[in-house]
């Protein structure tokens, strides 16, 4: 009988297992697909061979964050559509994100945690966790929008055009991302960055 009675009210039910979430090469592949663009397509508008971004699509090979960057403009892709949203287990405001739904993307050297509520915003922002001695890869990134972010904890080596700071915990930055720009952790521990990146109209680069 107790047993029936625990079976009925849930009690000693194990909690469902939580979807694993989607990898970011199934990502951009159903986003490619779902546009109705082919590898070639993508590659070139990307600037990404078509070799590398086969090889990101099956999972073969983490992109740095300035192939995904590359990929996900070709793509015409929100920074956000590359998320795998958790379940939603309760009612909340659209503008809310909480902390148990806060989704990830790991790349490699850098993972990231997005911070933004669901759906599309001009403005998107995330935790950065770049692992010791990672960078956001060999060439600079450069798109038209602003960035700025605050360092939670370590350092971080930005570099914006012909200039660079070395910055640590506490300190903060914004600057033009039309510029040519690179990030790197330049010491053996993990640093933790709030990333924010603004939408900027396209004709103030024109």
């Amino acid at each position: 009988m107790a047993q029936q009675a625990a079976k009925r009210s849930g009690v000693g039910e194990p909690e469902p297992a939580e979807p694993k979430p989607a990898s970011v090469g199934s990502v951009i592949r159903r986003i490619r697909t779902e546009k109705g663009m082919s590898l070639q397509e993508v590659a070139a508008a990307s600037g990404v061979s078509v070799g590398m971004l086969s090889q990101v699509e099956r999972d073969l090979s983490n992109p740095s964050l300035r192939v995904l960057t590359g990929i996900r403009r070709a793509l015409g892709a929100e920074v956000s559509e590359l998320f795998q949203e958790p379940p939603r287990r309760m009612v909340d405001p659209a503008f809310v994100r909480r902390l148990a739904r806060r989704p990830r993307l790991e790349l490699g050297q850098i993972s990231k945690e997005l911070l933004s509520s669901g759906g599309q915003h001009n403005l998107q922002f995330m935790i950065l966790n770049i692992e010791p001695h990672g960078s956001s890869g060999d060439a600079p990134m450069r798109y038209p929008a602003e960035k700025g972010g605050l360092i939670l904890s370590g350092d971080l080596l930005l570099r914006v055009g012909d200039e660079e700071a070395l910055l640590s915990e506490g300190d903060s930055f914004v600057f033009d991302s039309s510029r040519p720009h690179t990030l790197r952790n330049p010491t053996g521990t993990v640093t933790k960055v709030l990333w924010i990146i603004g939408a900027v109209q396209l004709d103030r680069h024109l």
